[in-house]
């Protein structure tokens, strides 16, 4: 994967985001493309050494589409500006779609890496699981929340779209109350990839999608994810 191509061609697109530009450089992007897919590749192997349920996700079905769905919202742009990918043991590419805890990855024409590991906005009969898992095992969640990896690379859980009270049927005193207010269960980082080639950034996501496998596994553990 050529990044430095890479991050050009994503810069351009959000300097450029209309599909006459696109038609033109649409050999680059196939290109850049193909590339972005083998780098999956290569690290859905790199995980699957420390999370082996990983090991039967297809690189195609992880990437994500760069046209964007334009029914709904107020931009009309068609093309997204990043390349992502979403990892799942089922292949599935969101979390909120049933799935269960996923790597993820984007990477953008500034020259930006984003990362997380978790689930984002879960279905509720999934979210209620989350939370009656951790009622049901406080210990264990108290130690991940703890978890030395974890908050070293990532901090602590993300905490956007917080419930302000407690989620109907669950105690307001519980230790772990401000968790279950919690609508997300992820944890994200970025940073930037100015001057890196790609084996560097494979290693920077192997070495943080590692220090989160224990988030990722606690959630799998909270009910069937299939």
């Amino acid at each position: 994967m050529h990044v430095r191509d890479l991050s050009r061609f994503l810069f351009e697109l959000s300097e450029s985001n209309n599909r006459a530009w696109f038609v033109m450089n649409k050999p680059r992007y196939d290109i850049l493309r193909a590339e972005f897919l083998q780098f999956v590749t290569q690290l859905i192997k790199e995980i699957s050494k420390f999370d082996p349920a990983i090991a039967g996700c297809e690189a195609k079905k992880a990437l994500f589409r760069i046209n964007r769905d334009v029914r709904f919202g107020k931009d009309k742009s068609p093309y997204k500006t990043n390349f992502s990918a979403s990892i799942l043991p089922n292949g599935r590419k969101k979390p909120s779609e049933g799935g269960g805890p996923a790597y993820y990855f984007q990477l953008d024409g500034n020259g930006r890496l984003f990362f997380a590991v978790g689930e984002y906005m879960p279905p509720s009969d999934r979210l209620r699981a989350i939370r009656n898992h951790i009622v049901a095992d406080p210990a264990g969640f108290s130690k991940l929340l703890k978890n030395k990896g974890i908050k070293e690379v990532f901090g602590d859980l993300q905490d956007e779209g917080k419930l302000i009270r407690p989620p109907k049927g669950f105690d307001a005193n519980h230790p772990h109350i401000e968790q279950l207010k919690l609508k997300n269960f992820m944890v994200w980082t970025e940073c930037s990839i100015e001057g890196m080639n790609a084996e560097q950034i494979l290693e920077i996501l192997t070495r943080g999608f590692k220090s989160a496998h224990p988030l990722a596994a606690w959630l799998r553990s909270a009910a069937d994810c299939s």
